[in-house]
C-alpha cells in the first residue's frame, strides 16, 4: 500500500488485476483496512475524547467491503460515527467541517480495482504530511505484529450486528444533511463570501444573464460520486441547462482519469445536443471517481465542434477569472493594501506567474500533492495575503477558497463568472468593466476585448506556453532506482558535464544561456539549489533563463507519491512544439543514465 499524504492506495481487488471490477477484497485486505481503521481510531481519540467521524465511499465496487470493516472497527472502538454512503470528496469534506474528522474511501483517478483511503480532520481538506506520518507509523507498527492482527479481527467481529445496520440505515439522512451543507458551502465558495446578500446578488446576476445568453453544461459523470451530488439541481437553480450523461452510479464505462483521451465521451455528446438544437450547450466537464476533479470541454463556435482544454489551460484560466474576481470586488469594496496570492506546485506552466503580474498578484510553489498546494496557502494567509484560489496546474482544475479540496462546481463556476460578469454602467454613468474586460486592461490586450465575447476569445488572450502533458506517456519513466537523493545526485553530475557541453547549442537554438536547480519538498521552495539530492523525495527543477534574465523554459522531475513511477515534464514559453520535445528528451536521457549509476 502507497501511503502518501493525498491518499493511501492499492489494488484492492483480491484478484490483484487493477481493472477487475470484483466487490470482493478478500481477508488479507479486510484486515489492512481494519488495521488503518484502528490506526485513526487511536489518532483521532488522542486529539479529542468521544470524536464523531464521517465515512464515506465513491463507487469502486470494492468501496462497501472497506467500509463494513472501518465502520465495526470505530463503532467497536466506541467512536460515534456517521456514514454517508457513496458522497463526492468535495461533499464529504465541506460536510466534516460539522464533525471532528473523516475518512473518504477512494482511489481518486486510479483504475477501477484499486481503492485506497483518505483521511481529515475538520478543516475540509486531507491531512498534511506530518500528520499523515503519524498514521503511517502506526499502521505499519500494527501491519508488523502478529498479535495486532489477531486483535483487529476479533476488534471487528465485537461489533453488534443491529448497531452496524442502524448505521447503514442512517445513511440516508445523513446523505441529505450532507446534501444541504455542501449546497451552502458551494454558494459561498463560489461567491467568494459568507455575506448571504452578495451571494444572493452574484446568482441573480447569473440567473439574469443566461436568460438572454443561455448556458448549458454537459457533464460525463462515468458512474463516479458525484452522479449523487448537487450538480444537476444546483445548476438549473441558476437557470443554467444540465445534461447528465453516464449518470448511473456504478456505471463506469471506460477509463477513470479525466484527462483528454477520456473527455472525447463528453465532447461527442455536446458535439450531438449541438446538431440536435440545443445552441445553448457550451461547457462540459468530467469528474474522476471521487468527483474531486473535472477537467473541461468548451464549445468551439468557430470551428463548430467541441474541444477538451488541456490541464495546464483549465486552471490557468480559472486562476484568471478568480483574480479578476478578487480584483473586482476589491474595486467595488475600495478595499487598499490586498495583497493577492496564488499556490500552486511545482510542475505548474509558469503561465500562472504571467496571469498573475497582471494582477499585482505573487506566486508561491510547493511540493506536488494537494496537501502541499493547501497548507502552502495556508500559510501566506497568515502572513496576510488573500489566497483566493491555489491547485495544481499539472493536473487541472481548482481549488477555490474558503474549499480546501478541487471540486468541478468550481471550475466551472469561475468559467461562468467570467462569461456572465460582463460590464455595467451604473446610474451616475459609471462604467465598471467585466471580469474578461480587467483582464485584457491589465494585461495589456484590451485591444482584444470585445462586448460578445466568448470562451474561445478569452483562451486567445492566455499566456501561450509549450507544456508536456501529465497522461502523456512520455512524461512517466519507469527506474529501478528506489533512493530518489541517489538518483538526484548522479542526476546532478550528468547534467552539469552535459550543460557544458550544450550550452552553446543551447544559447544558439533557444536563447537560454543561464540555468538555476530549484527544489520543492512540502511546502518548502529552494531556489538555487546546489546539491541536487537535497530535493529528496521532492520535486526538482531546472529553470533555464536568457540573456535578460527571464525565465523560458523548465524541466522538472519527482517520483510519484501515489503511483509506482517517476513523473517528468518540460514546459516552454511560447509555441515552440520542438524546444519541448527535445529538452524533455534531454533530460529523460539524463535521468535513465543517472539511474543506471
Amino acid at each position: 500500500m502507497i501511503t502518501s499524504a493525498s491518499g493511501w492506495r492499492k489494488v484492492f481487488a483480491v484478484s490483484g488485476d487493477e481493472t477487475d471490477t470484483t466487490t470482493d477484497i478478500g481477508e488479507e485486505n479486510k484486515t489492512l483496512a481494519a488495521l488503518a481503521a484502528d490506526t485513526f481510531a487511536d489518532y483521532i481519540t488522542a486529539r479529542k475524547n468521544a470524536p464523531s467521524v464521517i465515512l464515506g465511499i465513491d463507487t469502486r465496487p470494492t468501496g462497501p467491503q472497506i467500509a463494513d470493516q472501518m465502520l465495526r472497527v470505530l463503532m467497536s472502538r466506541k467512536i460515534a460515527v456517521s456514514y454517508a454512503g457513496i458522497i463526492a470528496a468535495p461533499e464529504i469534506m465541506a460536510y466534516s467541517r460539522t464533525a471532528d474528522a473523516f475518512i473518504y474511501i477512494s482511489a481518486s483517478h486510479n483504475p477501477v480495482g484499486h481503492n485506497g483511503i483518505k483521511f481529515g480532520l475538520n478543516d475540509g481538506g486531507v491531512l498534511n504530511g506530518t500528520e499523515n506520518a503519524k498514521l503511517v507509523e502506526g499502521f505499519n507498527r500494527r501491519c508488523n505484529s502478529t498479535d495486532e492482527i489477531k486483535r483487529i479481527k476479533k476488534l471487528a467481529q465485537e461489533c453488534e450486528p443491529e448497531d452496524l445496520d442502524w448505521v447503514i440505515t442512517e445513511s440516508i439522512a445523513v446523505m441529505r444533511e450532507a446534501s444541504s451543507i455542501y449546497r451552502s458551502f458551494a454558494k459561498q465558495v463560489i461567491s467568494g463570501t459568507d455575506n448571504i446578500s452578495k451571494q444572493n446578488k452574484l446568482f441573480a446576476q447569473i440567473r439574469q444573464n443566461v436568460l438572454s445568453n443561455p448556458v448549458g453544461i454537459v457533464a460525463d459523470m462515468n458512474g463516479s460520486a458525484r452522479t449523487l451530488s448537487i450538480d444537476s439541481d444546483f445548476f438549473k437553480e441558476c437557470g443554467i441547462s444540465f445534461y447528465g450523461l453516464n449518470n448511473v452510479p456504478g456505471k463506469i464505462v471506460h477509463a477513470i482519469i479525466p484527462e483528454a483521451e477520456n473527455l472525447i465521451w463528453c465532447a461527442a455528446e455536446m458535439e450531438r445536443l449541438q446538431e440536435e438544437g440545443h445552441t445553448d450547450v457550451k461547457l462540459g466537464y468530467m469528474p474522476d471517481c471521487d468527483g474531486d476533479r473535472g477537467n473541461i470541454v468548451f464549445w468551439n463556435e468557430q470551428e463548430k465542434e467541441a474541444q477538451v482544454l488541456q490541464a495546464q489551460e483549465v486552471f490557468a484560466i480559472s486562476v484568471l477569472a478568480e483574480l479578476a474576481y478578487a480584483t473586482y470586488w476589491k474595486g467595488i469594496d475600495k478595499e487598499e493594501n490586498v495583497k493577492l496570492a496564488v499556490s500552486v506546485n511545482g510542475p505548474t506552466s509558469m503561465r500562472i506567474e504571467e496571469i498573475a503580474k497582471a494582477f499585482d498578484a505573487e506566486v508561491f510553489r510547493a511540493e506536488v500533492g494537494e496537501a502541499n498546494v493547501v497548507n502552502l496557502a495556508r500559510e501566506k494567509r497568515d502572513q496576510g495575503y488573500v489566497v483566493r484560489i491555489l491547485g495544481e496546474g499539472s493536473n487541472g482544475g481548482n481549488i477555490t477558497h474558503p474549499a480546501a479540496v478541487r471540486d468541478p462546481l468550481n471550475t466551472i463556476f469561475a468559467l461562468i463568472k467570467l462569461l456572465v460578469m460582463r460590464d455595467a454602467v451604473y446610474d451616475d454613468g459609471k462604467v465598471v468593466k467585466g471580469l474578461f474586460h480587467l483582464w485584457c486592461s491589465l494585461s495589456g490586450q484590451e485591444d482584444k476585448y470585445r462586448d460578445d465575447f466568448t470562451l474561445l476569445d478569452v483562451l486567445k488572450t492566455l499566456p501561450a506556453y509549450t507544456t508536456t502533458g501529465v497522461a502523456e506517456e512520455r512524461a512517466v519513466l519507469h527506474i529501478t532506482t528506489t533512493d530518489h537523493s541517489k538518483l538526484k545526485a548522479n542526476f546532478q553530475k550528468i547534467f552539469e558535464n552535459q550543460w557544458q557541453i550544450q550550452k552553446d547549442a543551447l544559447k544558439s537554438k533557444y536563447g537560454i544561456e543561464s540555468y538555476e536547480a530549484i527544489a520543492t519538498n512540502g511546502i518548502k521552495e529552494t531556489r538555487n539549489l546546489s546539491d541536487y539530492s537535497k530535493s529528496a523525495k521532492g520535486g526538482l527543477k531546472i529553470l533555464f533563463y536568457n540573456a535578460e534574465k527571464e525565465p523560458v523554459a523548465f524541466i522538472w522531475m519527482r517520483g510519484s507519491g501515489t503511483e509506482p513511477v517517476f513523473r517528468v515534464m518540460c514546459d516552454v514559453k511560447g509555441t515552440n512544439t520542438e524546444m519541448e520535445k527535445k529538452l524533455l528528451e534531454w533530460e529523460t536521457k539524463m535521468i535513465l543514465r543517472a539511474d543506471q549509476l
